[in-house]
């Protein structure tokens, strides 16, 4: 498919790594504005280089999504720069027991808990809530959250990533419910194992591998594109089928 998102202007958290990288490096080649966000200063910063060394237009931006003052002057910025937020990936993220190397629940810390919570659901609902006013006023615009097969099948070892991830299809369906008479939509992307990571690899899935990051991205640009028009409310699992692996266990 041709793909076309000129001067369109995308911003995706957790981009300084992984999907939310690369889907902002595919779609500054198809002519958006890449709007970078993440808390790691060099690694951001250099992914947004990047893009322009290519001949692309790019911005990055540090941030601790955990706190809304930090989200809106994002925002704020973007729209005083550019005049639209056409796209939103809130992707940052991570399970809590390996980010902050925490025994399985229920004998993590507390604090890990929270951290989990914050980052992976609150720091989304605050973006959300940034971008949606100027998204109405424009009459148009797409909100991607990244949940997981855990906020499907739930999580042993990260009980409140499981949960956490669950809330984003929630987010989801609440944002399309909102967003649907103001030309704005909204859907989940639940990902099984993706090799972000050497971990990964070893994940089962009915298709004995793990996928692809490229292969993720591919989807996550589609459903972007306005070749996705008419699609809102809803998750979609590219988990190679590792949810049924788990059901039948």
């Amino acid at each position: 498919m041709d793909f076309d998102f000129t001067d369109q202007v995308v911003i995706a958290t957790g981009a300084a790594s992984g999907m939310a990288e690369l889907y902002l490096k595919n779609l500054a080649e198809l002519g958006a504005v890449a709007i970078f966000v993440d808390i790691n200063a060099d690694a951001v910063n250099n992914a947004a280089e990047e893009v322009r060394k290519k001949g692309g237009r790019a911005e990055a931006y540090v941030a601790d999504i955990r706190k809304h003052t930090e989200v809106c002057a994002i925002v704020d910025d973007v729209i005083a720069k550019y005049g639209r937020i056409d796209c939103l990936l809130n992707s940052a993220g991570g399970a809590s027991a390996r980010v902050c190397k925490q025994p399985a629940f229920p004998y993590c810390s507390y604090e890990s808990i929270e951290w989990g919570v914050d980052v992976n659901l609150k720091g989304a609902i605050f973006f959300a809530r940034a971008v949606m006013p100027h998204m109405i006023e424009k009459k148009r615009g797409v909100i991607i959250n990244m949940s997981s097969i855990d906020g499907i099948t739930g999580s042993r070892g990260s009980v409140d990533y499981g949960a956490e991830k669950a809330g984003m299809i929630g987010l989801t369906k609440g944002l399309a419910r909102i967003g649907g008479e103001h030309g704005i939509r909204s859907v989940s992307v639940a990902p099984g194992p993706v090799l972000t990571r050497p971990g990964m690899a070893k994940m089962k899935t009915l298709l004995g591998r793990a996928a692809e990051v490229q292969e993720v991205v591919d989807l996550l640009v589609y459903l972007s594109s306005d070749r996705a028009a008419f699609i809102t409310g809803c998750n979609y699992q590219i988990d190679g089928g590792r949810a049924c692996l788990i059901a039948e266990n």
